[in-house]
């Protein structure tokens, strides 16, 4: 009996060969889209996941609270960690680390690695990255240890072993290689090629820094002990930092409060700023509801399809009654027919989904998975989701052609019920709720994007090249160089440039009512040229200059932020105010107006600016528009004559500060292609619900032919009561999508409107898209010969 099922499916298969074909193809494509975002969302979840005693390890962070403000920061002070380990017995071990860029010497050979990490000794004891050599308890317990990941120590030794050679830190300092670790995993926040002991950094680099109770630079990890409550521990800091720290915090009138964030919490969940890897959860939620999405518009297909293709069957169900088959045997046959197609599906699922994994990979910008093959409870989902779609689709035709009177359907008078009809337009009207909604959501990714690329930041960034000196003493003398070179439009020295990273400094700034107002604000060290060369307009003041010797230690620029932070009415009215920074004392000199030093996520903060030589390690070169090449050459030539010690590189700051974007450039890539995905699935379920309408209509086309109607009409019988569908699923999706993608735009402190026209432009694309599927059906019925039509009555 099987095996007569088995030979009568592959015979209705291969018979209606083209409808089998987007059947299978249909749920296929859903499923494939459906398990490359399932294997994105359970990378994103994955993060730092790998680590055994995770649920023991949480990030120390801090809100510094000031009589201004309080900042949410997701590092903390130098001696933060370690003494809370000396003074609470909950706490197994500790670790801190600081991403850093730094010169890396090995004979002749030299590097800037940028993925080099400071960790204190109990890294490898915390952390789950694997070492192939070295004892986790030593090798960064010393002096200037390192550890290189396996991609490193073949880069710097080949295929020789790396342990107890040297490299050459910051082309100065000797370091003995302690351990090679297993190349750290792509879902760890924590990202480095070479560790350094941190006792190096705070003993010797910086000696004394272990003692900085205000130098917030690091980023800090506690494991506690198994059973601690770590609100109950966090209820304790405040009594820890006041006897520690009570008189400074007290004097500087900066007041710290301790959290304790989980692990597994803080990549995708915590909004505190650090300079780790971080997700965004909005972006995981979208996904998945995008993936539901596009496996229920594949179902619904799958089903509509089954569903148009089985009403042809309806003589051969009465036959099978006449003749003594039962209802279950009849449902069976359905259900089998249907299962059938759905593992072709989730076989040709399979292949697309290895098909398209790279380019998957590259997309998301990070290795989501190796191989579709990585993890088989995965496959064996898909594979439930396949006979799930075989189920739901062979069920309704079999229930409902099995329970027909054989003589009813054998006189051709086989129709389905009002009900069916309702369910089958129900299901149209979703999916193009869906579509239309995702086509309103890929309009505002793309007018966002577009927005931010577009906006005035308030500053120049085009032809702008920016070298890292990384506070070479030649620095000064390549800057005054390269200015005299041929299609150097300017040069300019400074700490920060637009997008990079910046200092934020304890600072006492003359408010509007004469007090000294305690305050963090960002900081640019600059020089003379550097708000003229960016083209940074000024408000009131001046800026910089020259011809004022004093300018070099006693004067500050603020932006128009800042004006109104410290609460006056106008620009002018601070100038002339006096301010405590860092060690300096003067008086405001000028007032910018407001840039977007920041992403145009975040909302301009005040800023202030200084002259400090000794800290501008950064050249941002002007080019002129020409020979670029040759200009670059130029510049390279001096660099390795006056900087021959470090490798040359260098940045155009249009793209560096559009680095920023790269998530959301990304998000909007996936966003749209699985869009269009949708999109032309639920076009395949349009086409399933014409063919099925066509066949139920057959001979009332017929007849109307006969009348004397025109292929233009029949075409518009048939397309009418989809597009009445289509405006129905419109007024659905349209509110829904405008709530949601809304909400996608809070996190972006500037952002755009979402005009009318957008949902005018998306309901206009389904129609069409929606009129091309319908009127392959609608053609193809109109053109029929009307006596083959009738001849079957």
């Amino acid at each position: 009996m099987i095996r007569n099922y088995i030979k009568i499916a592959f015979r209705n298969i291969l018979r209606k060969k083209v409808f089998s074909l987007i059947n299978i193809i249909g749920l296929a494509v859903g499923m494939a889209a459906c398990f490359l975002i399932f294997l994105y969302v359970k990378f994103e979840l994955s993060y730092d996941s790998f680590h055994t005693k995770a649920p023991h390890i949480y990030r120390l962070v801090t809100d510094v609270k000031t009589p201004s403000e309080t900042i949410h920061a997701g590092i903390t002070a130098w001696p933060f960690a370690p003494n809370i380990k000396d003074d609470f017995p909950e706490v197994e071990f500790f670790t801190r680390v600081q991403q850093t860029s730094m010169l890396i010497t090995k004979d002749d050979k030299k590097f800037q690695e940028d993925r080099v990490l400071w960790a204190d000794s109990s890294f490898f004891k915390m952390f789950d990255f694997r070492l192939i050599k070295g004892d986790p308890d030593k090798v960064l317990k010393d002096l200037f240890t390192v550890v290189l990941s396996k991609t490193a120590a073949k880069k710097y030794f080949g295929d020789a072993d790396p342990m107890g050679q040297s490299i050459s830190l910051y082309d100065y300092y000797p370091a003995a290689i302690t351990g090679v670790m297993e190349d750290i995993p792509e879902n760890s926040q924590i990202k480095a090629d070479i560790i350094v002991s941190m006792s190096s950094l705070t003993q010797t680099i910086i000696p004394g820094l272990d003692e900085q109770w205000s130098n917030f630079d690091a980023v800090s990890y506690l494991q506690l002990k198994p059973g601690v409550d770590p609100r109950a521990l966090e209820r304790k800091f405040p009594a820890f930092l006041e006897r520690r720290n009570g008189k400074e915090m007290e004097k500087s009138q900066m007041f710290f409060t301790l959290y304790l964030e989980p692990l597994k919490f803080v990549y995708l969940f915590s909004k505190r700023e650090s300079n780790i890897e971080k997700g965004n959860i909005t972006n995981v939620y979208i996904f998945s509801v995008i993936a539901a999405f596009i496996l229920l518009i594949a179902y619904i297909n799958f089903i509509n399809l089954t569903t148009a293709r089985s009403v042809e069957r309806a003589k051969e169900v009465g036959i099978r009654k006449v003749v003594g088959a039962e209802k279950n045997q009849l449902v069976k046959q359905f259900i089998g027919e249907s299962l059938m197609l759905s593992l072709f599906a989730f076989v040709l699922a399979l292949i697309l989904t290895a098909l398209l994994l790279p380019l998957f990979n590259q997309l998301a910008g990070k290795t989501i998975s190796t191989g579709i093959f990585d993890n088989y409870n995965y496959l064996l989902l898909l594979f439930t989701l396949a006979i799930g779609a075989g189920l739901m689709a062979g069920i309704y035709p079999a229930l409902v052609l099995s329970s027909f009177k054989p003589i009813t359907v054998l006189k051709g008078r086989f129709a389905t019920s009002s009900k069916g009809i309702v369910l089958r337009k129900g299901l149209v009207i979703t999916q193009f709720a869906i579509s239309i909604a995702l086509i309103i959501g890929t309009i505002v990714v793309y007018k966002q994007m577009t927005f931010m690329r577009s906006h005035d930041l308030g500053f120049a960034k085009d032809q702008m090249l920016v070298l890292d000196t990384q506070g070479d003493a030649a620095k000064d003398a390549l800057t005054q160089e390269i200015s005299k070179l041929p299609g150097i439009k300017g040069t300019t020295l400074s700490s920060s440039v637009p997008g990079g990273s910046h200092s934020t400094a304890y600072s006492e700034i003359e408010n509007s009512n004469g007090d000294l107002q305690v305050a963090n604000l960002d900081l640019f060290f600059v020089d003379f040229d550097y708000i003229p060369q960016y083209q940074i307009q000024l408000v009131a003041g001046r800026p910089f200059s020259r011809e004022f010797g004093m300018d070099t230690t006693e004067a500050m620029v603020i932006n128009e932020a800042a004006v109104k932070y410290f609460g006056y009415p106008s620009a002018h009215k601070a100038i002339g105010k006096k301010f405590k920074q860092w060690g300096r004392e003067g008086k405001i000199i000028g007032v910018v107006k407001d840039f977007h030093f920041k992403s145009l996520q975040e909302q301009i903060e005040p800023l202030s600016m200084r002259i400090e030589p000794s800290r501008s390690y950064l050249i941002s070169v002007q080019v002129a528009a020409g020979n670029l090449p040759a200009s670059i050459a130029a510049i390279e030539s001096k660099w390795k004559t006056l900087i021959s010690n470090r490798p040359f590189s260098y940045y155009f700051l249009n793209e560096f500060f559009d680095r920023q974007y790269r998530s959301e450039e990304r998000f909007g890539k996936l966003f749209l292609n699985f869009a269009i995905l949708a999109i032309l699935i639920s076009c395949l379920g349009l086409l399933g619900l014409a063919s099925y309408s066509t066949i139920q209509r057959t001979k009332e086309i017929g007849i109307r032919k006969v009348m004397g109607a025109s292929i233009n009409n029949i075409i518009g019988l048939l397309s009418k009561d989809f597009l009445l569908l289509i405006l129905i699923a419109f007024f659905i999706a349209a509110p829904l999508a405008w709530y949601f993608m809304n909400q996608w735009l809070q996190d972006f402190a500037y952002r755009i409107n979402i005009a009318w026209w957008v949902f005018v432009v998306a309901g206009l694309l389904a129609l069409l898209t929606a009129l091309i599927t319908i009127s392959f059906q609608a053609i193809k019925a109109a053109l029929m010969n009307p006596v083959k039509s009738l001849r079957t009555e």
